[in-house]
């Protein structure tokens, strides 16, 4: 019986863990695209040639809602610190009422988790994270879960 109830009470659990669009109380979603191909990242060279350790990767793109119309740009930049792995980025996601920053660790395929370390305007005092994901088609879906102070 012990075990019955203790399934029954991780089940709800479960189900919300496993439906989209289910958080706790209070955190607000986000859903954005960052279209590098209308403006692809520069590449600089930093050190050995080609891309090595220190190399960066510098970008102003458009930025996108989920149903592709444009909502503000995506800038920042992302420092090469592992060849084929991953990079060390900062950027800013600006919207018509304010920024959000973020910063962290991309991975060059899969999703990354990003923290978002500030906002402006309609989101000063934000907190919270950003999953990126690179589409291998020149876009970037990146999901914000954040949380106003």
């Amino acid at each position: 019986m012990i075990q019955q109830s203790t399934v029954a009470k991780r089940v709800p659990i479960l189900m919300c863990v496993s439906l989209l669009g289910c958080s706790a109380p209070g955190i607000k979603t986000l859903v954005t695209v960052a279209d590098a191909t209308v403006e692809k990242a520069r590449f600089v060279d930093i050190g050995a040639t080609g891309d090595s350790p220190g190399d960066m990767f510098v970008f102003d793109q458009p930025l996108l809602d989920e149903h592709g119309q444009n909502i503000g740009n995506n800038s920042g930049v992302c420092i090469r610190t592992r060849v084929g792995h991953s990079l060390q980025c900062q950027w800013t996601l600006t919207l018509d009422n304010g920024t959000i920053q973020v910063a962290g660790r991309e991975f060059d395929s899969g999703t990354s988790s990003i923290t978002i370390v500030g906002g402006t305007g309609a989101f000063a005092g934000i907190t919270g994270q950003m999953e990126s994901t690179n589409n291998e088609d020149g876009t970037f879906s990146q999901v914000l879960h954040y949380r106003l102070r």
